[in-house]
């Protein structure tokens, strides 16, 4: 895979205020209020800022935690996990591989019923669904 690098500055041209904060300053969305929380529908997510493929819907479950919540990555390179603990918590920060831009958290052992019992819990703002029917 290769590596997609910009400046901070080409990042902001490309990006709209909200996904630049998510994205390349680590913040978060409020819940409830992104766009692919209750999404259906069949696709690929990809990386809002490279398009690199991240998710495929069959993986994704409702979690009802206010973000959309995946059991695993399309494929074990895509995402870069980094021990994070800021806020005063320990959880563990999921990154794009390919342009290290920031996308949520993942979360072991919670108890739900899939087959990792993984929480990817993802920002919809750093993510584009590309439907399985285009």
């Amino acid at each position: 895979m290769e590596k997609v690098v910009k400046s901070e500055a080409d990042w902001r041209v490309q990006l709209s205020p909200e996904e630049f904060r998510v994205l390349r300053q680590a913040g978060t969305e409020r819940p409830w209020t992104g766009e692919y929380v209750d999404t259906k529908a069949e696709g690929v997510y990809s990386c809002r800022a490279c398009g690199a493929e991240l998710f495929r819907s069959d993986t994704k479950f409702d979690s009802h935690c206010g973000w959309p919540s995946f059991f695993e990555p399309s494929e074990s390179e895509a995402v870069t996990l980094i021990e994070d603990h800021s806020l005063g918590m320990s959880r563990v920060e999921v990154r794009c591989a390919r342009c290290d831009s920031h996308l949520g958290h993942v979360f072991h052992g919670e108890g739900y019923a899939t087959p990792t019992d993984d929480r990817y819990c993802i920002n919809s703002v750093s993510l584009r669904l590309v439907p399985a029917d285009s």
